[in-house]
Parts: C-alpha cells; sequence; structure tokens
C-alpha cells in the first residue's frame, strides 16, 4: 500500500503544481466493495475553490486511466481540507502553529482524552499544546488519535 501511496503523490504533485496547489493530505482505503482516493488540496493563502477541485479531479483521473496503478475498483474524491482540516502529519502540525487545535488521544492524558488549546508546534515525536489554564501539555504523536483546526469566528 504504502508502494501506491508513493505512486499516487508522483502523480499528484505535477498536476497540483501546475495549477498553483498542493497536497494537504491523501487518503486511500477499502470503502465497501471497492477502495476510495481521497485528495484534500489547498492553495497557499486560500482554499482550493470547486473550479480547482473539478479540474484535478479530472486531470488526475485521466492520468491514473493511462498509469493503471490501481487495479481494484474506486472512487475519486478531490476536496479542499476545510476550515477545521485535519492534522496527520508532522509538517501539518509545523504549519498551523500558533492555531487553536482540538486534539482526541487514544488514552487520557491528565484525566482527559480530548484537549483544546494552541498548538505551540512540535519538539522531537511530541506535540506542544497551550492549555487555557495550566502548564503547556506535550503530547507524543503516537498517542493522538485525531487533530483538527478548531475554527472560531
Amino acid at each position: 500500500m504504502a508502494d501506491i501511496i508513493e505512486q499516487l503523490r508522483g502523480l499528484i504533485d505535477p498536476i497540483l503544481a501546475s495549477r498553483g496547489l498542493r497536497l494537504w493530505d491523501l487518503d486511500f482505503r477499502r470503502e465497501g466493495p471497492q477502495r476510495l482516493l481521497r485528495l484534500f488540496i489547498e492553495r497557499e493563502g486560500a482554499g482550493a475553490t470547486l473550479d480547482d477541485c473539478e479540474a484535478v479531479s479530472r486531470d488526475l483521473a485521466a492520468v491514473l486511466d493511462v498509469e493503471d496503478i490501481i487495479t481494484q475498483a474506486y472512487t475519486l474524491e478531490v476536496s479542499s481540507p476545510g476550515l477545521d482540516r485535519s492534522l496527520t502529519m508532522p509538517e501539518h502540525y509545523r504549519k498551523c502553529t500558533g492555531s487553536q487545535v482540538r486534539i482526541k488521544t487514544y488514552q487520557a492524558i491528565d484525566g482527559q482524552k480530548v484537549h483544546f488549546g494552541v498548538l505551540k508546534g512540535l519538539e522531537a515525536d511530541s506535540v506542544v499544546l497551550q492549555q487555557e489554564k495550566g502548564p503547556d501539555l506535550v503530547i507524543p504523536l503516537s498517542s493522538v488519535a485525531k487533530a483538527n483546526l478548531v475554527v472560531t469566528l
């Protein structure tokens, strides 16, 4: 599976770069009887538009038909990661330093599994979260079940 993901990234990155976009995240998994290839794309300083998503979907579908690296039936979805985007990779945490986040952990830390605060960044393999009250919380990346930006209006 990791080999297919790397091949996909090799096909996706030039398509996105040609349109001034970049890949935020890529998800390729089994859903029901077939696979789902889901891309989250963004433009620096702005979200991806519906036109961006349609164009990337069209271009990528054509390339995937020619390259034929996915041998099973699959559905292709292309969208923007949204304001409450998931943080799934170390570079996401680095890029979102200073933002409000919600982090859910596999096991309770300080008696809680859900933590809110300002993302201070990464130290080694841990997320540093400035809590509203109390000291900074250090959460190992391996303990993070889910992390998202918090939308504040």
